[in-house]
């Protein structure tokens, strides 16, 4: 099932049972439809997805408002904001509503972290009693909308850059290391699919596990779980969240906490 790191991608990452899921569903106690949520083990801790702002922010107009110009302009490349190019607003201009693939936006954008964000504008990074999703920073949705100039998290997905550091980190904190047997598990939902009965699994290393964002076969960036085969460890990125969940050993949780590139909080209330 383990074939060499030279081996096409696909190959490294074979379909696996569906019924490797089990005991994630019952770890959960849930149908897996959005991602298995799984409790501390014994700790945990939420990876915050990734935001950026551009270097001319903050800008005194709303995301909504932009977009809405832009296509009243009928104009490739409209002079809305004096500056600021389109392309560095949208994923592709000539299609406004195109979703981010998750990689580092332009060199004029700056990576905004959530607590720096938070002291701006007063609100909480994550508010008690609540997971980190599109409710988050409700002050900047009573200005209308997300500002211009700043990136909202990917929903359901970490952006490649956080993906690959943090398998770095599993990577080193894991007593087989690279060679750490993992599985993956995709949600339908984000495969276009309507099977919910026969769940989609892959198979494979640490050492593979970057290239699952480029798995010719996954129209969803990165899982919904990834779990080390001795269950040592389990991540979750639900399908509706701006965060994912990493449960398993506190001094992994602590290396991910202390780590300068990952912004990750504990959320005591979503142990």
């Amino acid at each position: 099932m383990y074939e060499t790191a030279a081996a096409p991608a696909a190959a490294r990452r074979p379909l696996a049972a569906s019924a490797e899921t089990g005991w994630l569903r019952e770890l959960a106690d849930g149908d897996g439809l959005t991602g298995f949520m799984p409790p501390a083990l014994p700790d945990a801790a939420w990876v915050l997805h990734s935001m950026y702002e551009h270097e001319l922010a903050p800008f005194d107009m709303s995301y909504v408002e932009y977009r809405r110009a832009f296509l009243n302009s009928r104009s490739t490349d409209p002079e809305i904001v004096p500056g600021l190019d389109p392309a560095e607003v949208f994923t592709d201009p000539s299609n406004v509503f195109a979703p981010s693939r998750g990689e580092r936006p332009g060199p004029r954008l700056r990576r905004l972290r959530w607590a720096e964000l938070a002291r701006r504008t007063g609100d909480p990074v994550a508010a008690e009693g609540r997971l980190p999703c599109h409710t988050s920073f409700p002050s900047l949705r009573e200005q209308g909308g997300r500002p211009l100039g700043i990136t909202g998290p990917s929903e359901g997905s970490l952006d490649r850059a956080d993906w690959d550091r943090l398998i770095e980190i599993l990577t080193e904190h894991s007593p087989q290391g690279a060679d750490t047997r993992c599985l993956a598990y995709y949600t339908p939902l984000g495969q276009g699919a309507d099977d919910f009965e026969n769940l989609h699994v892959r198979a494979g290393r640490l050492a593979d596990a970057k290239a699952l964002y480029d798995h010719p076969d996954e129209e969803w960036w990165t899982p919904s779980n990834f779990w080390a085969h001795d269950r040592s460890w389990v991540l979750c990125t639900d399908y509706d969240l701006w965060a994912t969940k990493l449960a398993g050993p506190t001094p992994l949780v602590e290396a991910l906490l202390d780590d300068s590139q990952i912004e990750a909080v504990r959320l005591p209330w979503a142990h």
